[in-house]
């Protein structure tokens, strides 16, 4: 395993995560399984998140409109805190959250709504200022 990969990881898990409340995925497998956990984490966070290929603000844009539709929100709560450490704004992950509605429903964006507005809650950014 080289340093870069691992410094990759580092790097692009303190942008993302970073003061991200909950228990992370990582942190999960690692209570399973401490070397696939490791490999997980590697591979996730320091080869996909980390390429340049697309805004980090756009691949968490991307991972919200997924997560809406999949109606996963577990998981939409971490990538909504980690859009927002990458700088996104509260409107445009409203609005990529309504921007689902065509493909997942409606119980699916309200389902998404609550989740983004329990995370600006525990920020203090609720209400948010038009």
């Amino acid at each position: 395993m080289s340093d870069d990969i691992v410094e990759k990881t580092k790097t692009t898990g303190a942008l993302y995560f970073k003061n991200v409340a909950g228990e992370k995925p990582f942190e999960l497998w690692r209570a399973f399984d401490k070397d696939l956990g490791k490999d997980l984490s590697l591979f996730i966070t320091g080869k996909l998140y980390a390429r340049e290929k697309i805004s980090h603000p756009t691949r968490q844009l991307v991972t919200v409109a997924v997560l809406t539709v999949l109606s996963r929100p577990d998981e939409l709560k971490l990538h909504i805190q980690a859009a927002l450490n990458v700088g996104c704004t509260p409107q445009e992950i409203a609005e990529v959250i309504f921007q689902t509605f065509t493909y997942g429903g409606i119980p699916t964006v309200n389902t998404a709504l609550k989740v983004l507005r329990d995370v600006l809650k525990e920020k203090g950014e609720w209400p948010i200022a038009e």
